[in-house]
């Protein structure tokens, strides 16, 4: 984790310039023929400069005027993230950023920089040689405070923490690892963590949770965190639901080998709410918040759940499961259900859901859908917007529920080919009685290679989203 702290002077340090324009100063320590080129680069329309001086690097960043506010923030991060990969190939270990904009986008770049400093190299055995060399960050601007470091070095660091879970693999963290990794977060941060056990689940009658994991030698969990503050804008809990399949094989529907290379990250929904709740209670936001995360693996051994089978879920309806890689959406049903008992304002769930999902948008955005007001659908995609991670909203129309009408149960737990990410939305929402949001993350959660400040692997998609939509609530 990088740290962050105020300065009131510039020292001989590694030094971020950043600016509308280019004005030297003194303070800056450049000679003139440094002067001179920075504004020719500039003035051939160039955003980054970069000076070696070799016993420091000055890096000069200039917004671009032609890109409105959100764009420019999210350049700025990129540029962080930049800045931040030059600084480490030559093993600076600090940077000091001094600004004349606005603080949110000064705010903006120093996201990127912490977000792109993120590593996970713990099992490699040259870890320690590889390790990132930046771990101090001093930022010179009377406009920011102390509090508002702090909060982005919160969420940041929130961010990071669902990366690590997500790439953990299977042999390492399974359901209960999971679980325990949320109750440590509970009690770092100061919120509430019950973990129910398989016995527990099944005297609640989760038949989903359970037939997804009847083929498992693992138990499953039930986590339960709740954050509650004296005096919260909300008289009723926001509830966070994240899917924690730990690996999936797709069960007795199993993958082709390609297909199952990255299962490990289909618990990402759930390592994304239950680090949501360690930001939200760290920053100590004024906010209720319950989240549920159901976890198990999804293996093809022992009483495997088959293709045909009728489950009955905790709401006491059937299911007739007919893709056992379509097992997310059967846990979920389960969480959502038992959901019904804390009253929300509304719902926020988050899984890696579908392909379809993928191959509808990429991983430029999320998709998203849900019966929620239209002005908290709004809210969420300005939050979406400001933070970069957009939403993509599709139709949610009552039509679709045709593609999973059953001939001997209450529904099937697949649509057929077309619309998937619709109709997992729509198996979904049958599971609730309050305002709901369903978040696709199956694209953004994983990423091939690394894209700028989103480093590959796990992203920590989702925190900062509903983070900045907490943040940003009135009475």
């Amino acid at each position: 984790m990088t740290s962050i702290s105020k300065t009131s002077a510039l020292k001989a340090d590694n030094l971020v310039i950043i600016g509308k324009s280019f004005k030297n100063k003194n303070e800056y320590g450049l000679t003139a023929e440094q002067v001179s080129y920075i504004e020719k680069q500039i003035a051939d329309n160039k955003k980054l400069v970069s000076i070696n001086q070799f016993t420091r690097f000055v890096f000069v960043v200039v917004l671009d005027d032609k890109k409105d506010s959100i764009q420019q923030k999210e350049l700025l991060r990129r540029a962080g993230n930049t800045i931040t990969g030059a600084l480490n190939e030559h093993k600076k270990t600090s940077v000091i950023v001094t600004s004349t904009v606005d603080k949110k986008f000064t705010l903006a770049f120093i996201e990127g920089i912490l977000l792109g400093n993120y590593q996970f190299i713990k099992h490699r055995s040259t870890a320690a040689k590889e390790k990132n060399s930046l771990t101090t960050l001093y930022v010179h601007d009377n406009t920011i405070t102390e509090k508002q470091l702090e909060e982005l070095n919160i969420v940041a660091d929130a961010t990071c923490k669902a990366r690590d879970l997500v790439n953990e693999p299977v042999n390492i963290l399974d359901a209960t690892d999971l679980a325990n990794a949320f109750a440590k977060m509970g009690k770092e941060a100061g919120f509430s963590v019950e973990i129910l056990n398989k016995a527990k689940i099944t005297s609640l009658k989760m038949g989903g949770l359970l037939a997804v994991n009847a083929g498992s030698v693992d138990p499953p969990t039930f986590t339960i965190m709740e954050y509650k503050p004296k005096g919260a804008v909300n008289k009723q809990p926001y509830v966070l639901v994240g899917k924690g399949v730990v690996y999936d094989t797709g069960g007795l529907s199993i993958k082709p080998t390609a297909g199952m290379d990255t299962m490990k990250c289909d618990m990402a929904g759930g390592a994304a709410v239950g680090c949501l709740m360690y930001a939200v209670a760290k920053a100590k936001l004024p906010v209720h918040v319950v989240a549920l995360v159901p976890a198990t693996d999804n293996r093809p051994g022992f009483n495997a759940f088959a293709p045909g089978d009728i489950i009955t879920m905790h709401d006491g309806s059937t299911v007739e499961m007919l893709n056992s890689d379509a097992e997310g959406r059967m846990i979920l049903a389960d969480a959502l259900s038992y959901a019904k008992k804390f009253k929300p304002l509304a719902a926020f769930e988050f899984s890696t859901l579908t392909g379809a999902a993928v191959a509808a948008i990429g991983a430029q955005g999320i998709v998203c859908m849900g019966t929620v007001p239209e002005k908290m659908k709004n809210q969420l995609k300005e939050s979406g917007a400001r933070v970069h991670e957009r939403l993509a909203e599709f139709p949610f129309w009552e039509e679709y529920d045709e593609l999973l009408k059953s001939d001997i149960a209450d529904r099937k737990n697949i649509g057929g080919p077309l619309a998937g990410a619709i109709t997992a939305g729509r198996f979904l929402v049958k599971y609730t009685d309050y305002p709901y949001m369903h978040f696709d993350i199956a694209a953004p959660a994983f990423l091939a290679a690394r894209d700028g400040y989103r480093t590959k692997g796990g992203t920590g998609v989702g925190i900062r989203l509903i983070f900045d939509y907490f943040k940003n609530l009135k009475k």
